[in-house]
């Protein structure tokens, strides 16, 4: 009986201890079911202070407790604009304009004068005229030595052949270049020659739509991505017989030179990258894949892989070419421009693209006037000389740059950029890319993307929903006083020298809007090609682009090219 009863007595323990646990779990449970549908949803003076911490201020106690519910009031209407679709392409209702008040504008047209090639006959071996500039290829095709055609499957043949080791093309346009080719010869045997262009096959950063045609952005979440329209940029070049060959590869979504296929290498070196983000579109043109093509700018995207692969590259004034159909990354800082072989081809590519199109409302109605035979004597050219006093990498070939500038009779006028803390406005990029980009970030699409470092897109993204409005607004203003000090800076001059990297000058005049014509000026001590950079005042592209040409005239770096070694592994090659 004293046995029994003691296993009754312990059983009786047990179950009361279970339903102690029980309760205790219904009630943690229930307070945490509490917290996360409600309480997690309530704005606390605690939940304030944190978030202090990140933007830098120190509210009272009593402040805080003021705020609640106005921060909640913001957050249902956040949640209330989260529903609504936003495609990438709808603008915000602010215009960026990079003039500033009381600037002399001249919009007077001239005539458009080129250089007058000699009779160039063909080679006896037609790869030779793979890298060809275009006023070389367009003269043959003119005299119609050889058709569109050719030159078309000339290229789409290298393209099959080293555009896979290269990894600079997305989408090769194979079928819609031979249509467009044999369209350009009928016209042109017709006697209907629409100029410089025609026939010319060229290559496309896969961030411009082309309808029928998949545009990637180079990004694994849009690698199957369809765009029902052509960019504007797009239509003119089609507009002016130019022939489209190849979507090729940029860095996801316009950073750096890896894409969903790997990363674009330096045809100087494969066993480097290219650059970025218009990574392909440099890299084919140096590789003679293509005629001329074009890329994007926000802080270094045609500059940049232009001065890696050798090409030469023109950054327009911002607002001078529409980017209606082409991926927005910062609508205040985006430009499209030519990625050619030499200043000359630049000239006439920007020609057909630039002008407004009713659609992108950024675009101004801006003559650009070319004469390639202009006096030098009539353009005020200065230098960035703290810059180029510096010790830095190629410095010997930048010098080199101003000594030949010099023997043409330039005399070089000492300029220095405004002393401002350019880089603190760096953030406007990163807030406006993480806007155009929201929906891959809520959505945790951005975790498909290939790079996931810490200076990645999906990082940037996620970390700019901390940028404060205010700050932004503020960085934008601080802005507006850089320009007017970069205004009242190049009153005196029309173009400036300066060494590609040099100091912040890549990042000021992106911020500010100034043209740039990046031009090779050498080799480093491991045959990669080095550069140099000509600024030039707001709409002055064509003086940027008249004494880069002089420059190229007189140097022939521009002429020089890589010999694509069967062996991908072989790097160095020689310059040609």
């Amino acid at each position: 009986m004293i046995v029994s009863f003691q296993k009754e007595k312990g059983s009786a323990q047990i179950w009361i201890l279970i339903s102690i646990f029980l309760s205790l779990l219904l009630v943690i449970g229930g307070a945490l079911a509490l917290y996360y549908f409600k309480g997690a949803r309530k704005i606390t003076t605690q939940n304030i202070a944190s978030s202090e911490k990140i933007v830098g201020l120190n509210f009272t106690h009593k402040e805080r407790k003021m705020m609640k519910d106005h921060l909640k009031r913001n957050r249902s209407r956040y949640k209330k604009i989260r529903s609504l679709t936003l495609e990438n392409k709808v603008p915000p209702a602010l215009h960026f304009n990079p003039e500033t008040p009381g600037m002399d504008i001249k919009n007077k047209k001239k005539s458009f004068s080129t250089s007058n090639p000699k009779d160039i006959p063909l080679p006896d071996d037609l790869e030779e005229i793979a890298f060809y500039p275009v006023t070389a290829l367009s003269h043959l095709i003119k005299s119609q030595k050889i058709t569109s055609t050719q030159l078309t499957q000339l290229y789409i043949e290298r393209l099959k052949k080293y555009g896979p080791r290269l990894k600079c093309v997305i989408t090769l346009t194979e079928e819609r270049a031979l249509q467009q080719a044999k369209k350009a010869d009928q016209e042109i045997a017709s006697g209907h020659y629409k100029g410089p262009l025609h026939g010319i096959p060229w290559g496309a950063k896969d961030l411009l739509a082309t309808k029928g045609i998949k545009t990637t952005w180079g990004a694994m979440p849009y690698k199957s991505q369809m765009i029902d329209d052509n960019a504007t940029v797009v239509e003119r070049l089609e507009e002016a017989g130019a022939v489209l060959v190849a979507k090729t590869s940029m860095g996801a979504l316009a950073m750096g030179d890896v894409w969903f296929g790997g990363k674009t290498r330096n045809p100087w070196n494969p066993e480097e990258g290219s650059s970025g983000s218009s990574a392909g579109s440099a890299a084919a043109t140096a590789a003679g894949l293509v005629g001329f093509s074009i890329g994007t700018e926000t802080w270094g995207s045609i500059v940049s892989p232009s001065t890696r692969c050798g090409a030469t590259g023109l950054r327009p004034t911002f607002g001078r070419v529409s980017r209606y159909g082409a991926m927005a990354l910062s609508w205040t800082m985006d430009k499209i421009g030519p990625i050619c072989r030499s200043a000359e081809d630049c000239a006439l590519v920007f020609k057909a693209i630039h002008g407004p199109d009713g659609r992108d409302l950024t675009v101004k109605e801006r003559s650009f006037n070319w004469n390639s035979s202009s006096d030098l004597k009539h353009i005020r050219i200065g230098y960035l000389k703290k810059a180029f006093e510096e010790d830095y990498e190629n410095k010997e070939n930048d010098q080199n740059t101003l000594d030949v500038l010099k023997s043409l009779g330039v005399e070089m006028i000492p300029f220095e950029t405004p002393d401002f803390p350019v880089h603190s406005l760096s953030f406007i990029l990163n807030a406006e890319a993480a806007a155009a980009f929201d929906r891959l970030t809520r959505s945790d699409r951005d975790d498909l993307l290939v790079r996931q470092k810490k200076r990645a897109w999906p990082n940037l993204f996620r970390q700019a929903r901390f940028i404060p409005a205010v700050e932004y607004i503020q960085a934008n203003r601080l802005r507006t006083l850089l320009m007017k000090k970069m205004a009242e800076k190049m009153k005196d001059i029309d173009v400036y020298v300066a060494p590609t990297f040099g100091g912040n000058n890549l990042l000021l005049t992106n911020l500010t809007g100034h043209p740039a014509v990046v031009v090779p000026n050498g080799f480093d001590e491991e045959g990669n090609p080095t550069s140099i950079s000509f600024i030039g005042n707001l709409y002055q592209e064509s003086k940027a682009l008249r004494v880069a040409h002089a420059f190229q005239n007189a140097t022939h770096f521009h002429k020089k090219h890589p010999s694509l070694a069967e062996n991908p592994q072989e790097s160095n090659p020689t310059p040609h």
